[in-house]
């Protein structure tokens, strides 16, 4: 029997939206921006947004610090438009699913105003204080952002928790009464028409700092079943958690459907391959293409029939993909659309971040006075303190930051490429006089038409959605090769990752569904030459 889950066949596309559309002039995306481009979304073929934080917010992390979960932050419209963008979207079958994050508030939020008062304020327990040892912090738990977890809190001298910035205190999942508050927010959202909710670095809710458990505490997936129960487990919606700290023993649980947690999450295994074991992040290593394929197959295989996959290469949170593993110069269209295929013909839900589906590329920083992202210039200033050479520093922020990620949309080659009519917030791309939505839609075999192409693939043939995968040529240092087989039918995807040709060899023919290249309608497979970054799904015959 299938599983007729809507979520399954559906195809995400994510939206930062202070850089995606400016409908009024001050530089700043808003939802309106966002009305006025539905038509696009749903000419790509998107069924559902994924909406970063429109909450009120004072912005030390871009909206992931949230002042009030009921309101919407001024700068970006009204909780009317907010319910116009909720019922636009159902007018033309897209879903909406809001950005929740819940691990952490903002330090302007009422509970935490509060909970800094006295030791003895009902909303004190809503986070997580510590004295100090002896003058001392703590214990040595570190920020993701840099620095130590602990903040001191002169009202009452005690230290509050905040995993990422200062401004950002963790909430104290233990208390009973703040989980109630959460999900009384939560069924806000829910009889507002959103279609579900994307869960902010949710697998850190059960952290337990005192035995230094930061991620994948004992209680998380308590804590995940009674918000399911409390929530929206009878609801037909789309639930998916970010968790950093998945691995392949505890990623099955979250999306077991039999468990009642989530519907699937997003795990980061894969997007940790070009980074030095052990290390950060900004610490630098090539890609090793066998490495990848080796956990994009173990995750396939894992959660086949006992969960989920959430398939992505960028979000708001990672360097653009054309420019990290693909090559934004001579083959930019090529490899852009390589990587589309590698993805979108595997088994789980497709994600596309704003701006992907046109092959944006990295932002060319030259200095720190390019960059604005806390972790960015947090990460700087610590390495250039601890005499990391200039050259390195900016090296590792030009290929890992965030920012990347923020640059404006770019709609067409005129002014702030047609982002805003006044001056964007941040920085647009130079060259977005080449890279724009109007040229894109101008051009038949654009990246843009490409994603369309494997969309609608998605939503006419099941193979792509229930097909059972199977890795081929694991050894092979240059081609992602695999089989995706359904009711007797077979597919192919065969794909070369770099610019040096490539062959791959496997018995009979097939028939040409798709390609980045010209292509025969049938081509023989016994070898496939493959020209640089060429991409081909093919039906076994």
């Amino acid at each position: 029997m299938v599983d007729e889950k809507w979520w399954k066949n559906s195809v995400v596309y994510q939206i930062y939206p202070r850089s995606f559309c400016d409908s009024n002039g001050d530089g700043i995306g808003d939802i309106n921006g966002i009305r006025s481009k539905l038509w696009y979304l749903k000419e790509l073929g998107t069924d559902i947004i994924w909406l970063s934080p429109v909450y009120s917010s004072p912005n030390a992390d871009h909206g992931y610090d949230i002042s009030d979960y009921y309101g919407i932050s001024p700068e970006y419209g009204t909780m009317e438009d907010m319910k116009a963008l909720i019922q636009e979207c159902e007018n033309c079958g897209i879903r909406i699913i809001m950005d929740l994050v819940v691990n952490h508030t903002s330090d302007e939020h009422p509970w935490f105003v509060e909970a800094k008062k006295s030791k003895d304020n009902p909303y004190r327990d809503y986070y997580i204080w510590r004295k100090g040892q002896a003058g001392n912090l703590p214990n040595e738990l570190e920020s993701c952002f840099g620095g130590s977890a602990w903040e001191f809190s002169e009202e009452t001298e005690e230290y509050y928790l905040h995993f990422y910035h200062k401004k950002q205190p963790d909430l104290n999942w233990e208390n009973k009464a703040m989980r109630k508050e959460i999900w009384n927010m939560m069924n806000f959202w829910i009889d507002m028409g959103v279609g579900g909710f994307r869960m902010d670095v949710i697998d850190m809710i059960g952290k337990v700092p005192d035995q230094k458990i930061k991620e994948n505490g004992p209680k998380l997936h308590e804590y995940l079943r009674e918000m399911n129960q409390e929530t929206f487990g009878d609801k037909n919606l789309m639930t998916v958690g970010e968790c950093w700290g998945a691995n392949i023993e505890n990623g099955s649980l979250y999306s077991d459907p039999e468990r009642k947690e989530l519907d699937m999450i997003f795990q980061f295994e894969q997007m940790l391959v070009d980074q030095v074991q052990g290390k950060k992040k900004w610490d630098l290593k090539p890609l090793e293409l066998k490495r990848l394929k080796q956990i994009f197959a173990k995750w396939q295989n894992a959660l086949d029939k006992k969960g989920w996959n959430s398939l992505f290469w960028n979000s708001h949170d990672l360097p653009r993909i054309v420019s990290r593993w693909g090559n934004d110069k001579a083959y930019r269209v090529e490899s852009a659309k390589m990587l589309a295929t590698v993805l979108h013909g595997m088994k789980g839900t497709p994600y596309i971040y704003q701006g992907e589906e046109i092959g944006m590329t990295n932002y060319p920083f030259s200095g720190i006075e390019d960059l604005m992202d806390v972790e960015s210039v947090n990460m700087y200033y610590k390495r250039k303190q601890m005499g990391y050479p200039e050259e390195d520093i900016m090296k590792s922020l030009c290929a890992k930051a965030r920012d990347h990620a923020r640059t404006s949309m770019q709609w067409d080659g005129g002014h702030e490429a047609g982002f805003t009519k006044g001056t964007s917030w941040y920085r647009v791309n130079p060259n977005y006089t080449e890279i724009n939505v109007k040229k894109a839609l101008e051009d038949p075999d654009s990246i843009f038409y490409y994603y369309k192409r494997l969309i609608h693939l998605r939503k006419e043939e099941p193979i792509l959605v229930f097909g059972r995968f199977e890795l081929l040529c694991p050894e092979d240092e240059s081609v992602f090769a695999y089989m995706r087989e359904w009711k007797g039918q077979k597919w192919l995807v065969v794909c070369n990752f770099y610019e040096k040709p490539a062959s791959f060899s496997y018995s009979g023919k097939g028939r040409v569904l798709l390609s980045n290249y010209e292509q025969n309608p049938v081509i023989g497979l016994a070898p496939i030459n493959l020209r640089p970054y060429e991409a081909v799904i093919c039906e076994l015959i």
